[in-house]
Formats: C-alpha cells, structure tokens, sequence
C-alpha cells in the first residue's frame, strides 16, 4: 500500500512556498521604514512612533482602530471575468474607509485568502491587487495568511477577508458627538458599486435579464462585467487631507460615514447622537448610469435601492456650514466629486428624504 502524503490530501507544500515567494515583491512595495520586520515571521512589528526627517510620526494620546471586512460576492464576478486583480483594491477600501469614520489613519493592513487548492497565479493576482489598494491608501501590507482548504470549496471559488489597524490622538475622534442643526451633509462620490448589493445585482443582471458577462450594455458604455468589477473607491488621501488642513477637527468635520450595505439610510444614523436627523434632499447628486439601469432592469423600488446600494455617495461628511463650501471644493481639487445633499436637523436619529 502506497504511504499517504499532504500532498494527496490536497496541499501541495512546493506550490504554497511558490505562492509565497510571489507576493513578497508586492507587499515590500507597501512599506515603509515604520514597517521593522520585512516579511516571514510569525507576526508583524510596526512601529507606532517614528523620528527621521522623512517619516516622523509621534503621538501624545494615541488610540488604536481596528476594522475588518471582506468582498463577498463581487468575487464571482472576479471568477466570470476571470480577472482577478482588483479584488484586492475592494478588500482594502472596505476596511480603510471604515477606519477613516473614527477620524484614524490607516497603519497596516492584513490579509487572509481561502481557496480548494494552491494556485500561485491567482495567489499573485490577489496579492497585486491588496499592494495597490494599500499604496492608494497609504498603509503597509505587513503579512497574512493563505489557507488551502481542499473539500471546502468548489474548484474556481475562493475567499478574502481584511483586517486593517489604524491609530488617532484621542482628541481627535471623531464620533459624530458633535454634530448640530444646520450642519452641511456633503456626499463624496463612490466609482459606482463598490462591494455591497451583489447579490441582489447578479439575480437581476444574470437571472432575470440572462445577460452574459461579457454581455456590451450601451447604457453603460461597455459589458457588464467591466461595470460590476469596477474598485471600490478609497478615501483615504482626500479626508486624512482634509483633516490635517482643520486643526480643531470637531469645530469643522462632525461626522464621517462610510456608505456600504443598507445605503444612506442604513450608515448615515450611525453617527447621528441623539436629537440630530439627517435630511437628505433626492436629486441632489447625478446617479452613476449603473444604478438607474439595475432599477430599470430588475423592477426594483426606490426604498430598496436606498437601503441595498449607495446609489452615488460612497463617503459622507456632516461639516459646519461655515466651512462646507471649502471642504467641497478641496475634495473636488482632489478630483473627488462632492455635492451638498442635505443638513441636520433636530429629530430623531436617521435619515429623512426631502424634495
């Protein structure tokens, strides 16, 4: 009888060394002097301050944040097209602009990849997409872990989860504590879907309009598989700009809210404290084609789009009138679209559609 090995369970040690090796030039692309350790180890050090002329970080009270988040199955479109070096940009923007919504700067991010059997190409396209979110979002990929799991998953699927740190001087939290009556709601632009409703985009798109991936869309301008791979935009750059040009950030930026699953509805109260509402006035920004053509071809009401996509506005500031119509022109100078899509009012939490 033949001796059983690892590799006849499904796990190929060769191969796993081999999708190692490739990653190590996308994550070094990523570091910085803060970064102690290189790549290898059983876990990462970074350093929290930093003195050098170039990179000098050094902080009074400083307070960690922590956030993590997947893709979930914007990955079979990934799978359809068979393009796989996005993703990644989607993994990092999902935890980075979470981070952001404490007033945090990313520092490091990680990564963990599943899949039914080790396959370096696809391995290294991931990877490459992780690097260029965390370059765009200037923060270091420090490591990760890749779990072959054969019997788990079907040939062809796969997994990713993120988990990014991020730190911010105790006194400049931003919690939405502050905010008041009167306060600007500015609504910064996403790149169209981001990484939520797939579900709910792939039953109408595949299901019920039996459309193809490759499928040309004219309403679009091109197939509809190149719309629903479409990044995640990051915010990262634009608001740690923004927050650094207002040194008293609470007199200035009051509230800051990520747009993912559950829209404007569903992520703007999360910051509101209590007797502030938010009135958001319909019409107030021009809606990216995709979301008009997803609406038309499913049938779908307008209150579930509101509470399923972010219908245009992926990142929402609440910011004192007095500064609003700077902050928007800054982000427009920053080519982030910004629009003035409502204020707060007293009321209870939440979100109220206005004309």
């Amino acid at each position: 009888m033949a001796k059983l090995t690892y590799k006849d369970a499904g796990l190929d040690l060769g191969l796993y060394e081999q999708s190692l090796a490739g990653m190590v030039p996308f994550l070094k692309r990523t570091h910085t002097p803060r970064v102690l350790d290189g790549f290898g180890g059983f876990a990462a050090l970074f350093s929290l301050d930093y003195n050098s002329q170039l990179f000098a970080k050094n902080y009074r009270h400083p307070v960690l944040v922590a956030c993590n988040d997947g893709v979930g199955t914007k990955l079979k479109i990934a799978a359809m097209m068979n393009k796989h070096d996005t993703v990644g940009i989607d993994l990092v923007a999902m935890s980075v602009n979470d981070c952001l919504c404490t007033g945090g700067e990313p520092l490091l991010f990680l990564d963990y990849l599943a899949l039914p059997k080790d396959d370096p190409p696809l391995i290294k396209e991931l990877i490459k997409g992780i690097a260029a979110g965390c370059i765009d979002a200037d923060c270091a990929l420090v490591g990760g872990e890749t779990a072959i799991l054969p019997d788990f998953y079907r040939p062809g699927d796969y997994d990713m989860a993120g988990f990014c740190v991020g730190v911010v001087e105790r006194k400049h939290i931003i919690s939405g504590k502050s905010i008041q009556p009167d306060d600007v709601i500015l609504g910064l632009a996403s790149s169209g879907l981001h990484s939520n409703g797939y579900s709910l985009a792939r039953k109408v798109v595949f299901d019920h309009a039996k459309l193809k991936i490759d499928d040309f869309v004219p309403e679009l301008g091109r197939t509809a598989g190149e719309e629903l791979l479409e990044p995640t935009r990051i915010y990262v750059r634009p608001i740690k700009n923004i927050l650094h040009h207002y040194p008293v950030k609470k007199r200035v930026v009051r509230g800051l809210a990520h747009i993912t699953g559950e829209g404007l509805p569903g992520n703007v109260p999360r910051v509101l404290p209590p007797g502030r509402r938010a009135f958001v006035r319909r019409g107030s920004w021009p809606m990216p084609p995709v979301f008009g053509w997803l609406q038309k071809l499913g049938d779908i009401e307008q209150a579930e789009m509101d509470t399923v996509f972010n219908c245009g506005i992926g990142f929402v500031m609440i910011v004192s009138r007095f500064y609003a119509d700077s902050i928007q022109r800054q982000l427009e100078h920053e080519r982030i679209p910004t629009y003035v899509i409502g204020e707060i009012r007293a009321g209870e939490p939440g979100v109220e559609w206005v004309a």
